[in-house]
C-alpha cells in the first residue's frame, strides 16, 4: 500500500506539471495572437485532454482496483521511459520557447525552429508524450493502461502531427 501510495503521488506531481503547462501554453497563445499568430482548428485538443484524463484515471484505478504489485525492475524501466519523456518534452519547450503552445498556431513569416532538440529530431515533444504514456504506468506496473493509451495515443499524436505540419508548411 506505500508502494501506491508513492505512486499517487508521483500522478500527482505530473498532473501539477500538466496544470502548469496549461497555463504556459495560455499565456505563449496570448503572445503568438498579439503578433499576428493564428490558431488553426484542426488540432484535435479536446480529444487529446480527454485521452489525458482518462490516463491519469486508468492508472490509478489499475493499480487499485486490481492491486498491481510493485516490481522493481518494471518500476526502474517505467521511471527511466518517464524521465526519458520528460526531458525530450522540456528541451521542445526550450527550443520552442513563446512558440510552445498545445493548440496548433502559426506566426506568418516566421522561420521554424530547427535549434536545440529540433537539430536531432523532428517531433521531440510527442516522442517525449509517447514514452511518458507508456512509462508512467508501468511504474507500479498498471501494464493494462501502458499498452491501451499508449496505442489510442499513437493514433490520435499521428493525426496532430499532420495537422501541425500542414499548418507549419503553409503559414510559416
Amino acid at each position: 500500500m506505500l508502494t501506491q501510495i508513492f505512486f499517487c503521488g508521483i500522478v500527482a506531481a505530473v498532473i501539477f506539471q500538466r496544470l502548469w503547462e496549461l497555463r504556459l501554453s495560455r499565456r505563449n497563445e496570448a503572445y503568438i495572437l498579439a503578433k499576428g499568430g493564428r490558431k488553426h482548428n484542426e488540432n484535435l485538443l479536446g480529444l487529446v485532454k480527454v485521452l489525458q484524463v482518462s490516463w491519469w484515471l486508468a492508472m490509478l484505478l489499475e493499480v487499485w482496483w486490481f492491486d498491481r504489485p510493485f516490481i522493481p525492475l518494471w518500476a526502474a524501466i517505467g521511471l527511466l521511459a518517464t524521465v526519458a519523456g520528460q526531458v525530450l518534452r522540456y528541451l521542445s519547450m526550450q527550443a520552442l520557447g513563446y512558440r510552445w503552445t498545445l493548440p496548433i498556431m502559426t506566426i506568418p513569416h516566421v522561420p521554424l525552429v530547427n535549434n536545440g532538440i529540433y537539430r536531432y529530431l523532428q517531433h521531440p515533444n510527442w516522442l517525449g508524450v509517447m514514452l511518458e504514456i507508456a512509462g508512467l504506468p508501468l511504474i507500479h506496473t498498471a501494464y493494462l493502461t501502458a499498452i491501451f493509451f499508449s496505442i489510442a495515443n499513437a493514433v490520435l499524436i499521428a493525426k496532430r502531427m499532420r495537422n501541425e505540419e500542414v499548418a507549419l508548411a503553409n503559414n510559416s
